[in-house]
């Protein structure tokens, strides 16, 4: 079936080629059904060509960036996947593997707003929202990754979530081979037409609220400011995040141990980087 469809593509370099996105997608297939067949599998869902899309982007766009855009929910586990993701990179000693870029640190200032309120409790009261997708500058965001993927540096913003306060003069970050960046949106319309992947992190609301509640009292939130803002987390969550599941290229799971994030995708970089091209 793999060789039917390559033989369909005349842009296809030579049948070497042919030959190498058949080792790896044969590869990345048997991980995928290995991983089935665990307790917690990492992946809930794929769509149809993913793995034939990443073998032939793998091999016939060798110097090319390939960008992975990680959304979900607010505590669905975005960052837990991308860092551990991170470990498993980091294992090839070659620089320029990966560069992460994050949603979170794209808020736009608003200590102004968070001052003139005096708490986060009477800042929500006035109706304003952290969690639509207009605080957050996108637009720049994407511009970073539509540079990164020229082969351009670029500087980050740093956004402090204790006091709001967004500092311009963040994290420089360079170009690799693989961008991962995650967030609320980044799959959203107008985002997500740059990415190569797009993968959606799936938990069950009730982990979400444990584990929004226990991060919200770290930054800063607690008692009616946390219940307030809990409650526009998920409002907003039907509307701007959740539609991301449907055009999602792979679901992940976020009830998965870190440990075992690691393993599998230490797996599928070894595939990638061991096959000689």
């Amino acid at each position: 079936m793999v060789t039917d469809f390559l033989t369909s593509y005349d842009y296809y370099s030579s049948r070497r080629d042919m030959e190498i996105i058949s080792t790896i997608v044969d590869a990345l297939k048997k991980i995928l059904e290995e991983d089935k067949l665990q307790p917690q599998p990492l992946f809930l869902k794929t769509s149809e060509n993913l793995i034939l899309n990443i073998a032939r982007k793998v091999v016939l766009d060798k110097k090319k960036t390939f960008l992975i855009g990680i959304t979900g929910e607010s505590a669905s586990g975005k960052t837990v996947f991308v860092d551990n993701t991170i470990k498993a990179c980091v294992k090839d000693k070659r620089e320029g593997i990966y560069t992460v870029i994050r949603c979170d640190d794209y808020y736009k200032d608003t200590s102004k707003e968070l001052k003139e309120a005096g708490s986060y409790e009477e800042l929500f009261k006035t109706g304003f929202s952290f969690d639509t997708p207009d605080v957050i500058d996108l637009d720049l965001m994407k511009q970073h990754l539509v540079e990164l993927k020229k082969g351009n540096t670029v500087r980050s913003p740093k956004y402090d979530f204790v006091t709001c306060v967004s500092d311009p003069n963040g994290d420089i970050k360079t170009p690799a081979k693989v961008i991962l960046t995650e967030g609320l949106y980044v799959l959203n319309e107008g985002v997500r037409d740059v990415m190569d992947v797009k993968v959606y992190v799936y938990t069950p609301l009730e982990v979400i609220k444990d584990r929004w509640y226990k991060r919200a009292a770290v930054r800063g939130k607690t008692g009616a400011a946390a219940d307030m803002q809990f409650a526009d987390v998920n409002k907003t969550a039907q509307q701007y995040i959740r539609p991301a599941y449907q055009i999602s290229d792979a679901v992940i799971n976020g009830m998965v141990s870190q440990e075992y994030i690691q393993q599998i995708t230490d797996k599928i970089f070894k595939t990638l980087m061991e096959i000689e091209y």
